[in-house]
């Protein structure tokens, strides 16, 4: 009698039991089959307006694909002065996930202005307090330069339409570049307000008004090139993401 009260409970455990052990190991191959998914994203600003010096046109494209921990970026940036083109790069990048926000990358980065030059880079990416978006990145040049250079950018909500996107950045150079009339320690940054309205998530157009200036050595060099340290620019322009 016992036996078969025995083998009665346990074939009861084992049909109850079969379809949560099942469960759970479907949840657990989902949650690992979500962090293996491919995504992909891009962001194009490209605005034009007039600083001190005549017209001024300026692109920014950056984009990525992979998964939650490992994707590889592209991106591109550059500036237009009165017909001439000052600043092109083009950068391309593997990026890790190392904390929650937070990405590792290591890569690469060619300039065809202002003169020819490829960098490795290192650098990491995240969302710092107050939700900053912070990018700090290290170069080394083909030339054995090491120059840096840190942004941080923060969105606020006027509307749910309406935003106001704060931004600074800052270049550093551990050497004088001499071929590119950079002096050592601080060579420039830009300090601006980017005011948007997004018609829809993908498509929005903006202002832009910006200060952007030398510093240091590398100012000095500017003035007695004849050229002025500073400017202030004011653009507008479409952000388009896909």
């Amino acid at each position: 009698m016992r036996t078969r009260i025995y083998l009665a409970a346990t074939v009861a455990f084992i049909l109850t039991s079969g379809p949560v052990l099942a469960q759970d190991k479907s949840a657990h191959s989902a949650d690992h089959q979500h962090g293996s998914e491919t995504y992909h994203m891009a962001r194009l600003e490209t605005d034009y307006g007039a600083g001190q010096h005549g017209p001024v046109a300026r692109w920014d494209l950056d984009g990525w694909i992979g998964t939650d921990e490992n994707k590889i970026w592209l991106k591109s940036e550059g500036e237009i002065s009165d017909g001439t083109t000052e600043q092109a790069e083009f950068w391309g990048m593997y990026s890790r996930n190392v904390a929650t926000f937070w990405d590792v990358q290591m890569g690469l980065r060619h300039d065809t202005r202002p003169k020819s030059t490829s960098y490795a880079v290192f650098g990491m990416e995240g969302l710092a307090p107050q939700f900053f978006e912070t990018e700090v990145h290290l170069f080394l040049s083909d030339q054995g330069d090491i120059t840096a250079r840190i942004r941080q950018e923060n969105d606020f909500l006027l509307t749910q339409r309406l935003i106001l996107q704060p931004y600074v950045e800052i270049n550093l150079a551990a050497q004088d570049v001499e071929e590119q009339d950079i002096g050592a320690g601080f060579v420039d940054g830009e300090i601006g307000l980017q005011t948007r309205y997004e018609i829809t998530r993908k498509f929005a157009p903006y202002i832009d008004v910006r200060y952007e200036r030398k510093f240091g050595e590398t100012s000095s060099i500017a003035k007695k090139q004849g050229e002025d340290n500073d400017d202030v620019i004011g653009a507008v322009g479409i952000r388009l993401m896909f």
